[in-house]
């Protein structure tokens, strides 16, 4: 084990200098109430005459995207709907997109949505650049280099950071495998903060996406590729959550909420997409590439099951965040600010009806959860502490109820 802790180590530092030559710039953003509305004038200006709109059929139903489309007309902008796009978005859905943003002359890519709109964009927007390289191929990291049609993010959740990140998430539908697309040219060029755009998201939803945020800002700020930009973009989003979560959940129309956790889930993404994440994501991506598990509900049960796992490894940086939270205590320890922290964490689950166990795990499944988990975050994430395929499959069995 030693040895393989060790070739792990020395992967992430060889990255870790990689990563400094990057383009770690942030995306153009429109900001503030209704702000979506300027965006079609900002595509018209860059020339885009006719561009995909990628989304799903829950918010078409809503009618959310008639202000976008009103004033794509408006600058006489062309457009094309591809609404097809599941929770966990698949390759299927990838190579509908690229066929109808090819077939109907698109210049340029819309996402409007979560994270699965915004990946399923990406992507696409990739296959259109590399038509010959299909999606299993460009699997991990720096697999696409070429420049991508414009991507304008538009997100309708607070919780992925999708707008302003180098990564895309992919549902094989034949392997039921859910992994990582990973290269700067992913990150959108435009992205859209728009808080009444989240204002009607149920309150579960506004929980498990909140709660995905945290993830995001947690396990970038614990990883040991954490710097001095992401540390700070991480303890913002990690106050931010903290102050305005429960808020939103409770009081959907708090736009202020609504526009404070939005800003946090875009601080986490800067904070993530550079530290990267750690295993929580691992476990939560497979699990969802298993059983269909929205990705923030994953996260959200999973989280406190792996904070605890990394024990004395992550009690410092975990001590710092539940300073950063403003959890009041008289205990001194790093070891005790961490479980306060991490029990915390409990409670907003609790407190916000998320289940304790995922219960769609099944005993035949722990071994190929494990060993898919481990194949994704071994060597790249640079975790407090090395995991082992035991170790994943005991902490497995706990996040699904199965040890009794």
């Amino acid at each position: 084990m030693q040895i393989y802790e060790s070739y792990c180590r020395g992967y992430q530092a060889v990255f870790r200098v990689a990563t400094k030559f990057l383009d770690w710039s942030e995306p153009i953003l429109l900001k503030g109430a209704g702000s979506v509305k300027q965006l079609a004038e900002t595509v018209k200006k860059n020339g885009h005459d006719s561009v995909l709109v990628v989304t799903d059929k829950g918010l078409m139903g809503l009618h959310l995207l008639d202000g976008l489309f009103a004033e794509l007309e408006k600058c006489g902008i062309r457009y094309t709907v591809y609404d097809g796009v599941q929770p966990n978005p698949t390759i299927p859905n990838i190579e509908e997109a690229k066929t109808m943003y090819e077939k109907n002359g698109c210049k340029a890519v819309i996402a409007f949505g979560g994270g699965s709109p915004m990946d399923c964009a990406k992507v696409a927007a990739a296959r259109v650049r590399c038509p010959n390289k299909p999606v299993r191929k460009m699997r991990g990291t720096f697999k696409i280099i070429k420049k991508l049609p414009t991507l304008y993010a538009v997100p309708t959740t607070a919780g992925t950071g999708s707008e302003t990140t180098i990564t895309a998430i992919v549902s094989d539908p034949e392997t039921h495998e859910k992994y990582g697309v990973h290269d700067p040219v992913l990150r959108p060029a435009y992205a859209v903060l728009d808080a009444e755009l989240t204002v009607g998201l149920p309150p579960h939803i506004t929980a498990t996406t909140g709660l995905d945020a945290l993830t995001h800002a947690v396990e970038a700020y614990i990883g040991q590729s954490n710097t001095k930009r992401t540390a700070a973009e991480a303890r913002k989003a990690t106050r931010m959550i903290f102050d305005n979560l429960e808020t939103a959940y409770r009081d959907g129309q708090n736009i202020r909420a609504r526009e404070n956790m939005l800003e946090a889930s875009y601080h986490a993404g800067i904070a993530f997409r550079q530290a990267y994440v750690g295993y929580i994501h691992a476990i939560a991506h497979n699990v969802g590439g298993m059983y269909g598990t929205p990705h923030g509900l994953a996260n959200a049960i999973i989280m406190p099951y792996v904070l605890d796992w990394y024990g004395e490894s992550a009690h410092k940086r975990l001590a710092e965040l539940a300073d950063v939270a403003g959890i009041v205590t008289t205990e001194t320890t790093d070891a005790q600010k961490a479980q306060l922290l991490i029990s915390r964490i409990r409670g907003f689950n609790r407190d916000m009806n998320i289940p304790e166990h995922i219960d769609a795990i099944r005993e035949q499944d722990v071994e190929t959860i494990a060993a898919r988990a481990l194949f994704e975050g071994n060597p790249l994430y640079p975790v407090p502490k090395i995991m082992n395929k035991a170790q994943c499959v005991a902490l497995i069995r706990k996040i699904g109820g199965l040890d009794g």
